[in-house]
């Protein structure tokens, strides 16, 4: 069966999602409604498109590099596309994200749907490749593991840059802007 639009509708919502997860952790941080500057709008923007992009491409490398490894399967076009589409299905509860629009959750409520996600990906995949579950569970919690030390990198070397940038600008202070 042709499942390439199903792949790319799936995606897309899957990215959603995850762009409105990272909304919502840095809105518990305080970062959204510190300042409604532009440029501050625009840094929060381009680190939830950074945390996105790179962080699911680092966690799709990871979990292509450890099915490999692990189960000694050969990665061909048709085989990741089937992972990936295995994967985009079992992330479903990530659609919980959308009662967080609705009524107001803690943001640790976040970290127990991706454990959800974790054991419903551990779980398909175990049903692709046949193996134990040990090595699936492995498998997934290696790619969110390295995808979480990814994320929490880039966010330090952007907020480096940032501060960098922050110490850079002059600051002037008068009797005026004192009192």
């Amino acid at each position: 069966m042709k499942f390439h639009g199903l792949l790319w509708k799936l995606a897309v919502i899957f990215l959603l999602f995850e762009s409105y997860r990272c909304l919502i952790l840095e809105s518990s941080k305080g970062k959204l409604g510190s300042s409604n500057s532009v440029s501050s709008l625009v840094s929060i923007c381009w680190k939830v498109l950074m945390d996105v992009i790179i962080g699911n491409l680092m966690f799709l490398l990871t979990f292509f590099f450890m099915v490999k490894m692990f189960f000694h399967v050969s990665i061909t076009i048709s085989r990741c596309i089937d992972l990936l589409l295995t994967l985009m299905i079992s992330s479903y509860f990530k659609i919980f994200l959308i009662a967080m629009m609705v009524w107001d959750f803690p943001s640790s409520v976040i970290f127990i749907i991706e454990l959800f996600c974790l054991s419903s990906n551990a779980a398909a995949l175990k049903v692709m490749t046949e193996s134990t579950m040990r090595r699936c569970v492995w498998t997934c919690f290696s790619a969110y593991a390295i995808k979480f030390i990814v994320t929490r990198i880039l966010e330090l070397i952007l907020l480096g840059q940032l501060m960098q940038g922050w110490s850079q600008m002059p600051f002037t202070f008068s009797k005026a802007t004192m009192i």
